[in-house]
This record gives C-alpha cells, structure tokens and sequence, in this order.
C-alpha cells in the first residue's frame, strides 16, 4: 500500500487568536467530517490541563494554542456541538472529558476510530500508529509524544507532530468506515459510541468509585468506610487539583477502611500516611469521614454484590466459554475485549440468568448465543485442523 506523502497534507497553522479560530471554525462547520484531538498534562493535577487543540478538514489543518493570552475558544465548542458535523477521534475518552469539562456537554455526532477498529479486527485498543499504518500506510512520528505541550513558545516540531494525529486520521476514518459499511457494522460501532456519548460517562460520582478498587470483604461496616474514604479523596483531590493517587493510595485507602482509624497517632501508622498529613488539617477532615461512616445505621451501608455469596462457577466452564469467545472472535474478525470480559465470563458461567451486554444485541450474535447454549449442552467444541470448530446438538 503506497503511503501518503507529506505533499498530500495540508500545512498546519498555528492559531493563538480568537478571531481566526472563529472563522477556522466556521468554515469547519461546512464539512461532513472533521477530525479532532488535543495534547494537555495531567501528571500532576487532578484537572487536565489543555495545551493545544487540532482540528483537520480536507483543505486545512489548525493546530490551536489554547493557553495564548486572550484566546477564546467558545468557537471550538460551537463547531462541537454542530450535529452536521461528525467528529472523528481516536481513543476519545480523555479528549471528549476535556471538552466536557469546557463545554458542558459531549461532541455530537462523534465516531471514535480506536473502537471502530475493534470492531473491525484490529485487536483489543489498537494503538493510533498500528491503525494509521494497517489502513493507508502512513507511520506516525512519536518522538513528541511525550513532550511537554504547556511549555511556549511552540516548536515547529512540535506543531508538526500536533498536526499528524489529525491528517492521517482522516484517511483511516475513510477506510475504516468503507470497511465497516461493506461488513454491515456500521450499527455496531453506533451502539458502541453510546457510552462515550453519554455525558455521565465523564462525571465520575463519588460516592460510587469504591467500587472499582474490588474490595475482598464480606463486612458491609468496612465497605461503608471504605465508600466514604473514597468519595472524600475524590473531593478533596478535586479540590486541591492533585491526582488521586497522590492524595491517598488504593492501597492506603482500603487499610484505612479496615483499620477505621479514630485519632491522629493511629492514622499516621497507616502505610502512605505522614506524621504531618494525619495531625494537619487533611488528617482531621478524613478522621471525620471515617467516624461519620462508624455511625451510619446497617441499613444505610453498602450492600454486597448480589452474586458475590453464590457459588463460584466452574473453572473448566469457564475456560471453556474463554475458548469460544476466542473462536466466535476469530471468526468474525472482532476484538475479544469488546465482547466480553473476564468478570462476564465468570458470571455467564456461575450464574442461572445474568444480566449481560454480552447477552444482547450484536454481541448475542457473536458469542452470548452460543454460550448460552454451550452452558445447555448443546453446542460442543472441536478441532478442525489448526481451528476450533463449533459441533451443534
């Protein structure tokens, strides 16, 4: 496949005052597709921080510098929120979180390509190189990767590597759309963009992250504390823009909830937890978290996962459905993780009627069909030379 040269690309401009941007962004609204992306740091704030936006068309492409002095970018918004326009990302979550945190509200429409070529068969989260280079050809310079995007002025290198991540996305979402069109995939990859069209996705609730820290403990009064040391991390991470994890550990949180410290000298004892931090203010403000959820009454306490007392599921059944996954995959050319995951199987094996996305719609068609009628006894798997085959009651 030859690859695209330099020549076939627009130069980038560079963009540091409201008035251009407005007209860049209104000629944009004129196309059928754009694509989009942005450089920012977060290594050391809870918030992130918007360097630069890049927007592409056919006939141009911007690489806006968002911290320039003065520089409005209600115009981005607007070409956002066109829905004549689609927008076209890759591995979008962190850039539309940006946009949301602008704008208030989800580009619509969008398409993100990372997903579309996971359902195409391009593998679990295809790399933004792998995918440019598997479609058109193209390689992507990553030697600005890391670099840091808040300092000014901009380089021209760095303006140059800004700008790739939007022209060669055009060519990949042409033939990566052809491709799904011909497939008639289409309606997957819609149903896929859902979620990240769903504004929610990108208001994380306190009061419901200690669930992702999968704590092992049947004692609700444990999960209780843990809730309320998790939803105050949050806060407070919020509040004093430092990540998360800098703030306090998963690690340090969940023996905070087991240990339900009730005074500064037992906190400090804590793993992660300063002299300092447990006597200061921040110590005195959890202290009072972990105490007001002590208090709670039973029935105000975390419930336990309704599957997590039954009986846990056959090991042999679970390799099993991990092998016709595996097949159904490779047949139909889509990428495992997008299926199902390893907590799905799980539950499609230990549990009588589990409410499953892999249960519905076009992943039914794929895999939860025939797993249900794997678990029934009729569906058997075979070899047929180098391939699992699937032998039907």
């Amino acid at each position: 496949m030859p690859r695209p040269s330099r020549a076939e690309f627009p130069q980038p401009q560079l963009i540091t005052e409201t008035a251009p941007l407005a007209a860049l962004c209104e000629r944009l609204r004129g196309e059928t597709f754009v694509t989009v992306d942005t450089e920012f740091m977060r290594e050391r704030t809870y918030w992130p921080e918007l360097c630069v936006v890049q927007l592409a068309s056919d006939t141009e492409v911007a690489v806006i510098d968002t911290l320039a002095p003065g520089i409005d970018l209600a115009p981005i918004g607007a070409l956002l929120a066109d829905t004549n326009v689609m927008k076209v990302f890759h591995a979008a979550r962190q850039d539309i979180e940006i946009f949301v945190l602008l704008f208030g509200d989800v580009p619509r429409p969008l398409f993100d390509t990372q997903i579309a070529g996971m359902v195409a068969g391009f593998g679990d989260q295809v790399g933004y190189d792998a995918l440019v280079s598997s479609l058109t050809g193209g390689m992507i310079d990553k030697a600005h990767r890391f670099s840091d995007w808040a300092a000014r002025p901009l380089s021209p290198a760095q303006i140059t590597y800004a700008a790739a991540d939007v022209t060669h996305l055009r060519r990949a979402y042409e033939k990566l759309s052809a491709r799904l069109e011909k497939d008639g995939r289409l309606e997957w990859v819609a149903e896929e963009m859902g979620v990240l069209a769903d504004v929610n996705t990108y208001r994380a609730n306190p009061e419901t992250l200690w669930e992702k820290l999968r704590p092992r403990t049947n004692n609700r009064r444990m999960l209780g504390i843990l809730r309320a040391l998790t939803a105050w991390r949050e806060r407070e991470a919020q509040r004093s823009n430092i990540p998360r994890q800098r703030m306090l550990k998963d690690e340090a949180l969940l023996e905070l909830a087991a240990t339900a410290p009730t005074d500064p000298e037992l906190l400090a004892r804590a793993r992660g937890i300063t002299r300092g931090f447990a006597e200061g203010k921040t110590g005195a403000s959890l202290l009072a978290a972990v105490a007001e959820a002590k208090a709670l009454p039973d029935d105000a306490l975390p419930a336990l996962p309704a599957h997590r007392d039954g009986p846990k599921p056959s090991p042999a059944l679970v390799s099993l459905l991990k092998v016709l996954l595996a097949a159904k995959c490779e047949q139909f050319h889509v990428a495992p993780k997008l299926v199902a995951n390893s907590e799905e199987i799980d539950r499609l094996a230990g549990e009588d009627n589990p409410d499953l996305p892999s249960l519905t719609g076009w992943r039914a068609d794929v895999f939860g069909n025939d797993a249900l009628a794997l678990k029934a006894g009729k569906l058997a798997l075979g070899v047929d030379g180098k391939r699992v085959k699937l032998i039907r009651d």
